[in-house]
């Protein structure tokens, strides 16, 4: 593919609402409100990120926000259903290359903070730190493969209180194995860290890397080291180790794995000194150096680059419904997949085989304007309020 390929608006829409069809399945709901008209609206609404009542006004051959309300609730399915539905869509159209060899894979789990009742149940949402002015948050747990500095999401799940990590990363490496993807090693949050959590990929004979949590006593006296986990935080030299320990409270059997200590100069970062030493356990694979180690996790980092990007294209909701709220955290996953998948496919530059991506053709805020002004010429602009968005990027496509 050259790399002065371009692409248009409508292709860009068209690919971007195939991935949202095949995920909804969705049926006419009346004249003004299709099928077509219901995607356009919804990636409408992701693109500007705005609630579906702002975009159902801003669209003049839109239906009501209440027509549409009653639409999608007519058409969505059970939440286990439409989690199903979400990862389909989401490894509809992996790279064939990733199939063909174990592949890294990052976990993570992103909140969305949540100020309202649960709709049903109390199950529905999950207490955490105090951020954003509130406890309580609506969680999504995502895998990613992280391979040539392109990021897929390979599946999704809705988190509720009563679920653990253990079944968290158990649904997510199922879907992960069900696409076909083979697991080379999971990289962890240091949240996931655990006996219960290490005992289950243990037995699951999958290795993973994950940031060791600091436990133990903190000694008073200064002149003891720390116990537990924390004495290898107290090193001031790079190395290997080993740790065993017992679950919570000290019961179950014990678990046992491999220890890297980092240690690294604050040399060069703003206002610090001294060195800072970085705790990494490990099981299920030989690693080549320290240095690899802690490249090989960095290489996790880009998940939160990710999150970034489905904030970016999450539609904006009041209401307490769990069932559309996971709908738009998906729908939002699959628009950066399309853009993922739009570089791989019809933007990049191929030599042989080396892939040389050109994110400057197609910004991700390039793709949300295009969703955004196919919408408008489909359904037409409210002339009385202009939508509010970044222009395109100076080199991305013009719509056509």
């Amino acid at each position: 593919m050259c790399p002065c390929a371009s692409i248009s608006t409508a292709e860009v829409h068209a690919y971007a609402a195939s991935l949202v069809e095949r995920c909804l399945k969705l049926r006419d709901f009346g004249q003004r409100c299709t099928s077509s008209v219901i995607v356009t609206v919804l990636l409408y609404a992701a693109a500007r990120i705005v609630s579906i009542s702002n975009a159902c006004a801003h669209l003049s051959k839109a239906p009501s926000d209440e027509t549409f309300r009653q639409a999608l609730l007519a058409t969505l399915p059970q939440w286990a259903e439409l989690q199903r539905r979400l990862n389909r869509a989401l490894v509809a159209d992996l790279p064939k290359g990733l199939l063909k060899r174990p592949q890294r894979i990052a976990i993570d789990i992103h909140e969305v903070p949540y100020h309202g009742e649960p709709l049903r149940e109390q199950n529905e949402i999950r207490r955490g730190q105090s951020r954003h002015g509130t406890t309580h948050f609506h969680d999504y747990a995502t895998a990613y493969v992280v391979r040539k500095g392109y990021r897929f999401t390979l599946a999704m799940a809705w988190i509720r209180q009563s679920d653990s990590y253990t079944d968290v990363l158990q649904r997510l490496l199922r879907q992960v194995r069900r696409a076909g993807v083979k697991v080379r090693l999971v990289l962890l949050d240091r949240g996931f860290f655990s006996a219960e959590v290490v005992r289950y990929l243990q037995a699951a004979r999958t290795p993973f890397l994950m940031p060791l949590k600091a436990a133990g006593r903190r000694s008073r006296d200064p002149r003891k080291a720390p116990s537990g986990a924390r004495r290898f935080f107290a090193q001031k030299r790079s190395g290997w180790d080993r740790h065993t320990w017992r679950g919570e409270k000290g019961r179950g059997r014990r678990v046992s794995v491999q220890i890297c200590v980092c240690c690294l100069n604050d040399a060069g970062r703003k206002g610090k000194r001294g060195r800072y030493t970085l705790v990494y356990t490990y099981w299920g694979f030989r690693p080549g150096s320290i240095a690899w180690m802690r490249q090989t996790y960095r290489r996790r980092f880009g998940i939160e680059t990710s999150y970034r990007q489905m904030e970016r294209a999450r539609i904006r909701t009041t209401t307490r419904d769990p069932l559309r709220r996971l709908l738009f955290a998906g729908i939002a996953l699959l628009l950066r997949n399309a853009w993922v998948w739009l570089h791989l496919m019809r933007l990049a530059s191929r030599h042989g085989t080396v892939v040389k991506l050109h994110l400057e053709r197609l910004r991700f805020t390039d793709l949300l304007w295009n969703l955004q002004t196919f919408a408008e010429h489909f359904l037409g602009p409210d002339t009385l309020a202009s939508p509010q968005l970044p222009p395109p990027h100076p080199l991305a496509a013009n719509p056509t």
